[in-house]
């Protein structure tokens, strides 16, 4: 159907803008609706960037980058394109913190995304589809906002995550932005200041749990795999207690990928091969202690242990190599609570003499010594100076990684970790960090943003359409990544920096696609990964 007048305007997939020349003004009925001149994307673009640097505040440039993303996505993400570096963390992570918490008070308009309420299973795929609007939909977001990393349950004002995803998917990858959409399933909240928020603007429910709840996941899978059956289905920050059981339930039956667990692992795995190929060190001769031991820390210590026996141990010998660190100290294979994921990685009290004192992470360094010790805790400063030189006195090279974000609950300060190790440590962070200087050497920090890679991932998928996204794949991901950073270099990043995303989110999928293809997965006929991803990335131009 073609989209005429204030149609056309309001359509942020179609719409131009001042961009519209007097002939498309004519075609499309917009004579009369726009100022006389026409503008090239390139003067719309350095306008709104002028207008960008005027604002006072991070929150204040997401508003306005937000209000051009929802009139004119082409311009938005010609814009990112062009500015990656600095808008991302504007965007995203972490500034989209701060916007999910201001959701009800700023909220003027929907996103284009589907609402999916937890009281209404049967309006389930009629939502979607309304969502969707005849799109060709390709790439779901879905939250049910339970587990936002840093800042937990925010109910339906989640959504704004599975947007930001998607800007990034697009952004780094150039998946067409008209064929995603954001999912938000509002489950109910335990947030207590939401549920007496008279703003407040999904259900005012405590969260629905149980089989209830499991059955409304299978009726919305069920209608995805139904409505976009060539889709890839993203879960994004569910709890503790549900994201890995809906991943294992899926992730061999439909292409489907959980960023917490999958992605979280993935970059971890990089960076720690990055490490590795500065220090020149094996891999295999690693001590891993994960500090939270959550979705993202279980996440990442399964990446790490299957990458171990793609090395060549047995499960045996790789279990050897993990310690887990939670708020009771060292998980043993008694402590009450543990999850399905944390069982395979916990030790026997009979290993220690002084077992009943591991009840805090200094205590467990001092025992087991170290050499990769990875935070997703969400415990500001507990890698504290006492515990970062107890690591330090034991390796030549520690690598650490306070991963918890925002800024205010990472684990430990990258300056300081430099500073307590001499400048030894091998260092990636969940923040931007800028370039640190120390006794004479420029040190750069890797952040270990998802973001640098489940774009890649994500697309690589797509471009073989692939069946489903297995280990293999993922691993070929963070093998991608790990190669891209140059280890002779004097204070060298164990990853890649953001200002580079679009280059190795290509390498990435490109990796992702050619796994598929090698596995026998791939979509009929899909047999170069190269020219798949080539042929299939959508760039910003009108």
């Amino acid at each position: 159907m073609l989209r005429k007048g204030m149609q056309m305007l309001n359509d942020p997939f179609k719409n131009k803008g001042t961009a519209f020349t007097i002939e498309e003004r004519k075609k499309y009925g917009l004579l009369g609706l726009l100022p006389s001149c026409v503008r090239t994307i390139e003067e719309q673009a350095d306008e709104i960037y002028r207008l960008y640097q005027s604002k006072n505040s991070r929150i204040e440039q997401r508003h306005l980058l937000m209000e051009v993303f929802n009139t004119n996505r082409t311009l938005f993400f010609y814009l990112m394109e062009k500015h990656i570096a600095e808008f991302m963390p504007v965007v995203y992570d972490p500034v989209i913190a701060e916007a999910i918490e201001q959701y009800n008070e700023r909220y003027i308009k929907p996103q284009d995304a589907a609402y999916l309420s937890i009281e209404h299973p049967d309006l389930i795929k009629e939502e979607l589809a309304d969502a969707a609007d005849g799109r060709d939909i390709r790439l779901i977001v879905v939250t049910d906002a339970e587990g936002i990393l840093g800042i937990g349950d925010w109910g339906v004002n989640g959504v704004d995550i599975s947007v930001g995803k998607l800007m990034v998917y697009t952004a780094a990858a150039g998946i067409d932005p008209s064929q995603v959409l954001p999912v938000s399933i509002d489950a109910g909240t335990n947030n207590e200041k939401l549920l007496k928020s008279a703003n407040y603007l999904g259900n005012r429910i405590k969260r629905v749990e149980g089989q209830e709840y499991f059955d409304f996941i299978d009726k919305f899978v069920d209608a995805v795999e139904e409505l976009f059956p060539k889709s890839l289905l993203h879960f994004e920050d569910f709890g503790r207690g549900t994201a890995a059981r809906i991943l294992d339930k899926y992730q061999d039956k439909i292409l489907t990928f959980n960023d917490d667990i999958q992605g979280t692992g993935i970059i971890a795995l990089a960076g720690v091969l990055g490490a590795m190929n500065i220090s020149k060190e094996k891999l295999t001769d690693q001590t891993f202690l994960t500090f939270g031991a959550g979705t993202a820390g279980m996440g990442i210590a399964k990446m790490l242990y299957d990458e171990l026996i793609r090395q060549g141990f047995t499960p045996e010998e790789a279990k050897k190599h993990f310690y887990l660190v939670d708020k009771q100290g060292l998980l043993f294979d008694d402590t009450p609570g543990l999850t399905p994921k944390q069982k395979p990685f916990t030790r026997q009290r009979s290993e220690f003499a002084n077992a009943d004192e591991l009840t805090n992470l200094l205590a467990v360094v001092k025992v087991v010594h170290p050499t990769v010790m990875i935070g997703t805790s969400t415990q500001p400063g507990s890698f504290d100076e006492a515990v970062v030189k107890e690591m330090a006195a034991h390796t030549s090279r520690p690598v650490i990684f306070p991963l918890s974000n925002p800024t205010k609950l990472a684990e430990a300060k990258a300056a300081d970790l430099l500073k307590w190790t001499d400048g030894k440590a091998l260092i990636a962070t969940g923040i931007p960090v800028k370039d640190i200087e120390y006794n004479g050497t420029v040190y750069q920090i890797g952040q270990a943003n998802n973001a640098l890679i489940y774009p890649g991932v994500g697309f690589g998928a797509l471009a073989a359409e692939a069946k489903v996204l297995n280990d293999n794949m993922l691993a070929a991901a963070a093998h991608a990544l790990s190669g891209l950073v140059d280890p002779e270099k004097p204070g060298a990043a164990v990853l890649p920096p953001v200002s580079k995303l679009t280059e190795f989110s290509k390498r990435v999928a490109e990796r992702v696609a050619e796994s598929a293809i090698d596995q026998g997965l791939a979509g009929d006929g899909i047999t170069d990964a190269k020219n798949v991803v080539a042929e299939k990335i959508w760039k910003p131009q009108y």
